[in-house]
């Protein structure tokens, strides 16, 4: 599977079999990993052009946590927050820039300052289709993540997921989103129990074999610290790569992680091996 996009002020962003590497940038002073940590400007482009260097492909800003227990900003206290820090980071990012949101009104504004993708936790299902419309008037690529609310599933947990992405897809079809600006996220400790996200995980191929790219977030979650004996989220980034590398020999186009250096020399590593483009 091959994608290409190309935006007007001429970023440019090619999915195909090296998985690409998506940088973190929280905006949010209470984000579980970096909560608080680029809460200027200034720091947040600095971080921006740091992420690039170490290989980021494309910078991904959110202004709000959605750490278990934070609380939620309305759209206007969202917006207000990430227009902050958001045309500093797009002046100076040299990849496509996406805004992690799931309310409508502060994509519009993110789309208005040059942003390039929606990356959509609800998926399009949080709203009554104004988010597909923004999506789908300014054409841009749509990541629809799998959640809900609570770890329970009626039906076999995977079947469930794609039950969730193909209600996703109608409505981004439904409303003028181009099939090639759709991709998929199963969205790891979202809705999941630990023992659920490690089955989502050993099945992922299940998800790669669906005609859209798939983006897998694992980074420094909770699951992983579970596994390996209680560690903090600033000490998982070897088991989120393990993670990552597993996603990539199965299929996954793109990873979102906090530590871009190390995940992608690991990357760069395995695609030599895999013999895929580099």
């Amino acid at each position: 599977m091959i994608r290409q996009y190309r935006w007007n002020d001429g970023q440019r962003l090619t999915l195909d079999d090296s998985m690409k590497i998506m940088g973190i940038l929280n905006v949010t002073p209470d984000s579980f990993s970096d909560g608080g940590c680029w809460n200027t400007a200034k720091k947040a482009a600095q971080h921006a052009m740091e992420l690039v260097r170490e290989g980021a492909d494309v910078i991904d800003v959110g202004a709000e946590s959605t750490r278990p227990g934070s609380i939620a900003l309305t759209s206007g206290e969202e917006s207000e927050r990430l227009m902050q820090f958001l045309p500093a980071v797009l002046q100076v990012s040299s990849v496509p820039v996406s805004v992690d949101t799931y309310h409508w009104q502060t994509a519009e504004k993110a789309f208005q300052a040059g942003a390039h993708i929606l990356n959509d936790i609800w998926g399009l299902q949080y709203d009554d289709g104004e988010m597909a419309e923004v999506a789908a008037s300014w054409q841009v690529p749509v990541i629809l993540m799998h959640n809900q609310v609570g770890a329970q599933y009626d039906d076999d947990i995977i079947e469930c997921m794609k039950a969730f992405f193909s209600r996703s897809i109608e409505i981004a079809l439904s409303h003028g989103i181009k099939e090639e600006n759709i991709w998929l996220d199963p969205g790891i400790g979202f809705g999941k129990n630990g023992e659920q996200n490690l089955e989502i995980l050993r099945r992922i191929q299940e998800l790669t074999a669906l005609p859209y790219p798939l983006l897998l977030a694992p980074s420094r979650k909770r699951f992983i610290g579970t596994i390996l004996n209680g560690l903090p989220a600033e000490e998982r980034d070897e088991g989120t790569g393990t993670v990552c590398l597993w996603g990539q020999e199965r299929g996954c186009a793109m990873v979102r992680v906090h530590n871009v250096r190390m995940i992608a020399r690991m990357v760069k590593m395995m695609n030599v091996l895999m013999q895929r483009k580099i």
